[in-house]
C-alpha cells in the first residue's frame, strides 16, 4: 500500500514506547498500534520526532519501525531523516522492505536558501529512490529551516514521488491557502497536505484546505472527530469538540515536557505501560502531574473518552 497525494484522515505520530530500563517496549508498541486501528486513524506514522528516533540506533530504528509495519493493515509513514544520507537510504529500504507506505523526510538545519532546500531535497530522492514515496516535513519552529510555499512549489515539481507535505509552521494558514491556491491555477499538482503542531491549530487547517492531521496529541480520537466533522460541513461540532480538549492540548504544547505530558496522558489511558522516555529527556514534576490530572478531569465534563480508571 503505498502512499499518494490523495491520502488523508488521521496518521498519528506514534511515540516509541520504553521501559523504565530504556528497553524498548514491544508489548506497548502492539498495543497502541491496535488502538489506533480501532479509533479510526487512516495511517500511522513512526520515528518522527516525538516517536524519539534520534535515540536509537540504526538497529532499533529498523526493529521498531518494522514492527508497527507488521502489527497493523493500515499504511505506515517512516521517519528516515538522518545527518547523512547512508543512513537514511539505509533506513528507507528496510522500511519498505518490511512494507511502509513511504517515508518523510526533514530538512537539516544547516540550510538556509532556497536553492539550497530545493537541491536537498533532490540528492535525498536520489539517495532513497526515486520509487520511494515521501513526505516533507516542514517545521521551521524546530528544524529553523523555512521552505516558503514556492520552495515547496519547487520540490514538489521537480520531484514526482513527493506526495505529501507534513505541514508545522506556525502561524501557517496562509501557507496552506497558498498553496492550495498554486493547485487549482495548475502550477503545481495536487499532493496531499496533513498538519501536525499537536494539532493545535487543526481546526482552521482543516478548512483552508488541509487534508487531515499527522500529529501525536494523546487524545487522537478527537483529531479523527474534527477531520470527519470538518468534511462532513458539521463546522460548529468540529469547533466544539477541538474546543473542550484545547486546554490540555495546549498543556502538551510546552517545550521540553511536551513530550512527557503525551506518554504521561498515554500511560495514565492504558495505551502504553510506561512513561518513560530515553534520555535526553524533560520530566514531570508532581506539580505538573497534578495540573495535567486536573485538567483530565475538566475534559471528562465533555468527553467521556478522558473518563479514567485510578
Amino acid at each position: 500500500m503505498r502512499l499518494s497525494p490523495d491520502a488523508s484522515g488521521v496518521y498519528p505520530i506514534a511515540p516509541t514506547p520504553f521501559l523504565p530500563d530504556g528497553r524498548i517496549d514491544e508489548a506497548s508498541i502492539d498495543r497502541i498500534t491496535d488502538v489506533y486501528g480501532e479509533i479510526g486513524a487512516t495511517g500511522l506514522t513512526v520515528l518522527g520526532v516525538m516517536g524519539e528516533a534520534p535515540k536509537l540506533d540504526g538497529a532499533e530504528s529498523a526493529a521498531v519501525a518494522s514492527r508497527f509495519i507488521r502489527r497493523t493493515r493500515l499504511p505506515v509513514i517512516v521517519g528516515v531523516s538522518a545527518p547523512g544520507f547512508a543512513a537514511m537510504a539505509g533506513l528507507a529500504r528496510t522500511a519498505m522492505d518490511a512494507g511502509a507506505a513511504g517515508v518523510m523526510i526533514a530538512p537539516p538545519s544547516s540550510l538556509r536558501t532556497d536553492d539550497q532546500i530545493v537541491g536537498y531535497y533532490a540528492q535525498a530522492v536520489e539517495a532513497i529512490g526515486r520509487d520511494v514515496p515521501f513526505v516533507i516535513q516542514d517545521y521551521p519552529l524546530s528544524f529553523t529551516v523555512v521552505m516558503t510555499p514556492g520552495v515547496i512549489r519547487r520540490i514538489v515539481s521537480d520531484n514526482p514521488s513527493c506526495v505529501m507535505l507534513k505541514h508545522e509552521d506556525w502561524p501557517g494558514l496562509e501557507k496552506i491557502s497558498a498553496l492550495r491556491g498554486f493547485q487549482r491555477d495548475g502550477s503545481m499538482r495536487p499532493i496531499s497536505i496533513l498538519c501536525g503542531n499537536g494539532g493545535l491549530f487543526l481546526d482552521f487547517e482543516c478548512e483552508r484546505g488541509a487534508d487531515g492531521a499527522m500529529t501525536g496529541y494523546a487524545f487522537p480520537e478527537m483529531l479523527v472527530d474534527v477531520v470527519r466533522l470538518t468534511a462532513a460541513g458539521e463546522r460548529d461540532r468540529a469547533h466544539d469538540i477541538f474546543d473542550a480538549h484545547l486546554p490540555l492540548l495546549r498543556y502538551e504544547q510546552q517545550p521540553g515536557i511536551g513530550l512527557a505530558v503525551r506518554k504521561y496522558v498515554l500511560m495514565r489511558r492504558g495505551l502504553i505501560a510506561s512513561d518513560a522516555q530515553r534520555r535526553p529527556a524533560g520530566g514531570l514534576t508532581p506539580a505538573a502531574r497534578a495540573e495535567v490530572d486536573f485538567l483530565l478531569g475538566r475534559l471528562a465534563r465533555h468527553d467521556a473518552r478522558a473518563v479514567l480508571a485510578g
